[in-house]
């Protein structure tokens, strides 16, 4: 954990499997909880998720090894929701409000069905009522649409990605305010290529500059019709001239503008001394809290994710989080019978 700002706790840890048994440990008090970039927590671990909140902490292991970190939601104001598939979450945002945090959804609606990128997702039109729903449910300024990767392979061209993006944003326009997308990135990560190869994706490249150039220039076109505002996630290239700015998914902008209301909130996103007339955004603001665990062309701010690896059934092919498709089966099936059992774990899996 990268992060330094974060209040420090002490914590009564109990042992799920004997309440009797309870152990003391410290944990760090974020405000600002992501469930989770690491796996699909809506799709899948709701009621993980919810045993958590109640209890009040979470354990978090990371990927690379070392100590698990024990995280307290006593001072959590808002959760980011990172998802492809909320519905099965839906009947869990009741108590949520009733409990009185702030949440908002980053809901990443592909079409990749008929290459069967994203073999786990339900249908694309199904996704399209799901976000629909979800908008109407929470206002569509707490929504928001990504597009997330873009790929191109020997079956995905250019020009069929814009057309997937317009059957798509022509539906979802009236019920969200902002577009973030990606360029997918192979090279950084092996496992992508390995497990793109596995699928039998053939051809998969990432994009120069003029399917960058072609692509842009497509979308703003579509986006005058939008009126969306469109960042593109962890782009080192300036696409101003596009009228895409650089993304922040975990938004400091929209934080300021949903949750303006939470004075506890404000007070960590503008400190008194940084604050100016209207509420306008300091300049010191984003740049203080750039989250330093991210890739530096990454722009979100800081928040703590409380996912894990290897986990999500969704099992997209381009997916950088998944090890094999053989782990994330075995840690899902242990999960559900363990749950089965009355038995959710202080993290997803042990």
């Amino acid at each position: 954990m990268k992060w330094k700002g974060w209040e420090k706790i002490p914590l009564t840890i109990t042992d799920p499997c004997d309440p009797s048994e309870t152990k003391e440990a410290e944990a760090i008090a974020p405000l600002i909880i992501s469930a989770s970039r690491s796996t699909d927590i809506p799709a899948f671990y709701g009621d993980w998720f919810m045993e958590r909140l109640t209890a009040g902490y979470v354990k978090w292991k990371s990927p690379f090894g070392g100590s698990p970190l024990y995280i307290s939601f006593e001072k959590t104001r808002v959760f980011v929701f990172w998802s492809k598939n909320p519905a099965p979450f839906f009947p869990l945002l009741a108590t949520l409000d009733r409990r009185g945090y702030g949440y908002y959804f980053l809901f990443t609606l592909n079409d990749y069905d008929a290459e069967r990128l994203e073999a786990g997702v339900p249908p694309a039109g199904e996704r399209i009522e799901s976000f629909i729903r979800l908008s109407r449910r929470i206002g569509k300024g707490r929504v928001v649409w990504r597009f997330d990767p873009l790929l191109l392979s020997d079956q995905v061209t250019v020009q069929d990605l814009l057309e997937k993006i317009r059957s798509t944003g022509d539906r979802l326009a009236p019920y969200t305010d902002r577009l973030v997308f990606s360029f997918v990135d192979i090279e950084k990560y092996a496992k992508v290529r390995r497990n793109l190869q596995a699928a039998g994706i053939t051809g998969a490249r990432e994009f120069s500059d003029d399917d960058v150039d072609e692509f842009c220039s497509g979308l703003m076109a579509l986006n005058r019709r939008w009126g969306l505002a469109i960042t593109a996630c962890a782009e080192g290239r300036d696409l101003s001239c596009f009228g895409i700015g650089r993304g922040q998914c975990i938004s400091y902008d929209l934080l300021i503008q949903e949750f303006g209301n939470d004075r506890k909130l404000m007070d960590f996103l503008q400190p008194d001394e940084q604050q100016t007339l209207g509420g306008t955004e300091p300049a010191a603001g984003p740049s203080r809290l750039k989250d330093p665990g991210q890739r530096t062309t990454c722009r979100c701010i800081v928040s703590k994710d409380i996912g894990q690896y290897s986990t999500c059934m969704h099992l997209c092919a381009y997916c950088y989080a998944n090890t094999s498709p053989a782990r994330v089966r075995r840690n899902y099936a242990r999960y559900i019978a363990d749950r089965e059992q009355g038995i959710l774990h202080d993290a997803i899996t042990e």
